[in-house]
Formats: C-alpha cells, structure tokens, sequence
C-alpha cells in the first residue's frame, strides 16, 4: 500500500476499508460540547473507523498553569494508539467534520512520535458525504496492537524556551487563531484577550479553499513564504488557542514543502495564565 503522509482523498480512503493495514480514526470534537463529536460519531461514521476523542485520547490532563489541551504523555499516547489498532506500520487516516483542524492533531501527534505513515482526510466528512460514499453505525472490531513511542523532544516548544526564542528573535511566531481573537477583541475561551508580542496572524482557515479542502501545495507556499521572511521553515513555531488549530498551520506547511518548523503546544491559553508574561492587542504588522 501506498504511504500517505499528508493528505489523502476520499476515493483513496474508500479503497483502504477493510484493510488491516489502514487505520481510520473520526477526530470530530466541539470545543463547546465535549460530548458532541462522540454522538455524531455514533450517528454515523466512515466504515470501519475508531474513534478517538480531543481532551481524553489525544491531550494530556490539565493543571491550573497548563493549555486547554497538553500534550498527552508518549507512553501514555502509545497506550491509546494501541488500543484503537495502531502500531508502527500501520497508515493512519484521521477525519473530522470539514477543515481538519481536529484531524491535525492526531497527524501532528504521530510524526511527533516518530510515524510517518498518517494523513489528514482532505474536507473531512463533509467531502465524503458529498461523494456520496457510505456511512455505517456499526462499531469497529479492533485487535489492540503495540505501539512504541519514539517522540521526538526538538517538535515542541515550552512557553520559557519560546519566551528566549522571541527575545533574541530567532523565530518566526505564527498564531493561528481567528484575527478577532489574535488582535483581542473577543476571547471566548481564555482567561485573557490578545496575543504574544511579535506572533504573526495567520487564522488556519486561510490554508483551506471555498470547498474546505486545503489549497494546493505551491498556493500554500506562496501564502505562507512571505510570513517567513528571510528565515528558513524550521525557525517556525505555530501557536493557536490550545495547540489544536496550530497543528493544522505544521500540516499546511509540510504540505508546501517547508518542513521543519515546530508546536508552541501550550499556546495562548497556557500563555495567559501566567501574569509574568507579556500580552499585546491589536494588529501586529508581518
């Protein structure tokens, strides 16, 4: 089989069910109802796919100075990546609803780990329907299997490491939330409006065309180059709310063939806990 390592297409899928070797897992989640994605899974989802929830299955548990979503712990990620069928050479696909934000995070979660071998279904459920491709009720028989973690600890960075990247400005800070959050009009979900001084806005919706589904690679390039400046990929760092919506900025990235930049996983909602830390509002110039 094929390895898929950024996106895949729903015919693509339609091929692989049934396939030992093929891994489907539903991402869908609400931020606003942590039980919706699990219901709507049960409603119907692609045949044969698992499903692995945002806070339980890929986050870690929250403490009082933490994101909304921590990285989970490897051995403990290992643990459920067993459970839902995977091992090391397994193909992963991860689906959510439409833009695959939540669908990011399982593909950041595995490279992380060192698995190449996982893709991002392109316009998440919303594509398959429209293709009118089968949904089933049905839940997976899964083996569980064995999955060892190698995580890869140069992927991610603490909120002091990117603290001392920022003051010598040796990274470019892309933050990935929706402009009205980034400039701090609106906060829905964080206990302070605004964002980093000297991140970048680039809402992750701009990676995606009019159908939901990413641009090309050469249109994600030419819209993400120009945020680089004269620096090289890998002195990216995407940041977002909680460290879900920046997966889906690493993923357009690698789809553009810059590769190599890294997750602020705490992100803003982690940031802002903290009243040491510096907080801008506002627009902040590229």
């Amino acid at each position: 089989m094929i390895s898929s390592q950024t996106l895949i297409d729903t015919a693509a899928v339609a091929a692989r069910i049934g396939d030992a070797s093929c891994r489907i897992v539903d991402c869908r989640f609400d931020l606003a109802d942590a039980d919706a994605g699990a219901a709507a899974f049960a409603r119907g989802h692609i045949p044969g796919a698992v499903y692995a929830h945002l806070d339980r299955d890929l986050s870690g548990p929250r403490t009082p100075w933490s994101g909304r979503h921590p990285l989970p712990e490897p051995d403990q990620l290992a643990a459920t990546l067993g459970a839902l069928g995977i091992d090391a050479g397994t193909q992963v696909v991860a689906y959510d609803e439409t833009s695959g934000m939540y669908a990011a995070r399982l593909w950041w979660l595995l490279r992380w780990l060192g698995h190449q071998r996982v893709a991002v279904l392109d316009g998440g459920l919303a594509a398959w329907r429209a293709a009118r491709l089968p949904l089933s009720t049905e839940p997976a028989v899964v083996a569980p299997r064995e999955y060892h973690a190698v995580p890869d600890d140069d992927a991610h960075v603490s909120a002091d490491a990117l603290a001392a990247l920022l003051t010598r400005e040796a990274c470019v800070l892309l933050d990935a939330r929706a402009a009205e959050r980034f400039e701090g009009r609106v906060e829905p979900l964080d206990p302070k409006p605004g964002h980093i001084p000297g991140a970048r806005n680039h809402p992750y919706s701009r990676n995606l065309g009019p159908d939901g589904r990413f641009l090309d690679a050469a249109a994600l390039r030419a819209l993400l180059t120009p945020l680089l400046g004269s620096a090289p990929p890998t002195a990216v760092v995407s940041m977002c709310g909680s460290g879900v919506s920046a997966c889906h900025t690493l993923l357009a990235l690698e789809i553009a063939g810059l590769h190599g930049a890294r997750l602020y996983p705490g992100s803003w909602s982690e940031w802002c806990r903290d009243p040491g830390r510096p907080i801008a509002t506002g627009h902040e110039r590229r």
